[in-house]
């Protein structure tokens, strides 16, 4: 019995951090358990300082229900969000709040056999500057470009490992659980437990970066495929440019689309001699590749017409390709986010120009396009996710530490 209260606990807990509030009964239809053994497992929690009470619900008619919610120190998750060039990671708690500020560094990940042991002490770091014990951290949440294999812990792109799984890797060093999840997935997750997909049934999310990468919502879910390499968006084969893409093919979409391209662009642009306040404010320097995206991402947003242009041959190009996901897929919305939603609503005007174009009518006209609230912040509210998504379950594969989540006799 006492293995099955902290299973119940387990999946409260669970329920928590994705909703924030809820009340009894919405918890025991969430848990699929009866009102009374909901209530039981709650006031457990509550003389344990692992959930507080928070109020009643606002008035609809009838008694207002009681309101729960976790406390926010109760637990932590370390979150890590990787692309191609940088890495940040922070430690975040029960309310998806930094508990100090992101930690951000150059990491190249390719041809760099160093970069996973690189990234692991990076992450022992920030565990050790936060002050958090490991006993409260209920694991680390990776999101990582390439052909992510989840369930083996493996990247067959990047941080290659001797015979050895990356998350077992991880989990070996730290003493802590390890996940991992394709960065583009780890997006798409963050918006559809917290952001502009939420209780919606099929959802595209455009995660526009160094590449343009795609979390699929289908059914209500994060759609990962056969082995979880669903939503490579960004190698649909458009354009017959000759242009060399990063996964060894020509004429992707990311050829024409990414941050990384739009930089060159700019900087070719500038070589022409257009008229452009760029040309005073971007380096040019292989180092500052990422000052330099945002760069043309703020002066567009301050009117500067080359800028804008940039961005809107990308976002047109981005649009061509949602046409055919909505052919394919219709789903009821497209979230631009990551990092390039930064650049707000200039996206949407090219993309909904190629939409007219490209897409029939009837299959367009009830899909909403959107940008992302969470924006730059996905990728790390997703890794958080991704660790409390698989909050208590038992690890099959790899190193198994003894961690938060299997220490709930004395709290969480």
């Amino acid at each position: 019995m006492a293995a099955k209260s902290q299973s119940y606990k387990k999946k409260i807990t669970r329920q928590l951090y994705f909703s924030n509030l809820l009340s009894c009964a919405e918890l025991s239809h969430k848990i699929d358990k009866s009102l009374s053994l909901t209530t039981k497992i709650l006031n457990e929690l509550i003389a344990e300082g692992i959930v507080i009470e928070t109020g009643y619900a606002p008035s609809s008619g009838g008694r207002r229900p009681l309101m729960y919610s976790l406390k926010p120190d109760i637990l932590y998750t370390v979150s890590v969000a990787m692309d191609q060039f940088f890495t940040r990671i922070a430690i975040m708690d029960m309310q998806n709040k930094h508990v100090r500020p992101v930690e951000k560094f150059e990491l190249r990940l390719a041809d760099n056999p160093m970069a996973i042991s690189a990234l692991t002490d990076k992450i022992e770091y920030v565990i050790e500057q936060s002050g958090v014990s490991r006993t409260k951290i209920a694991g680390i949440g990776i999101g990582m470009p390439g052909f992510v294999d989840a369930q083996q812990g493996l990247n067959y792109s990047f941080l290659q490992t001797k015979g050895e799984s990356i998350t077992g890797y991880i989990a070996k060093r730290t003493k802590l659980t390890a996940y991992i999840e394709n960065d583009s997935g780890i997006v798409g997750l963050a918006e559809l437990k917290f952001g502009a997909a939420r209780n919606r049934r099929n959802a595209m999310v455009i995660n526009i970066g160094w590449g343009v990468g795609l979390g699929m919502i289908l059914e209500g879910a994060l759609f990962r495929g056969d082995n979880g390499f669903a939503g490579e968006f960004s190698h649909i084969p458009l354009f017959n440019n000759g242009k060399l893409c990063s996964c060894g093919k020509s004429g992707c979409l990311e050829t024409e689309t990414s941050l990384f391209v739009i930089v060159e662009k700019a900087k070719e642009g500038i070589q022409a001699g257009r008229v452009t306040v760029l040309k005073t404010l971007l380096s040019g320097r292989e180092e500052d590749l990422e000052k330099d995206a945002e760069t043309i991402i703020f002066s567009a947003g301050k009117g500067d017409r080359f800028a804008i242009e940039l961005l809107s041959e990308a976002g047109y190009n981005i649009g061509r390709g949602i046409a055919i996901l909505i052919h394919l897929l219709n789903p009821g919305i497209v979230v631009l986010s990551g990092r390039g939603a930064l650049a707000g609503k200039i996206w949407q005007a090219p993309i909904q120009q190629a939409l007219n174009e490209h897409c029939i009518p009837r299959l367009a006209i009830n899909t909403e396009i959107c940008i992302s609230t969470l924006g730059y912040e996905a990728e790390l509210i997703g890794s958080a996710a991704l660790v409390m998504e698989k909050f208590g379950e038992t690890i099959k594969k790899g190193y198994k530490p003894e961690r938060a989540i299997n220490t709930m006799n004395n709290g969480v």
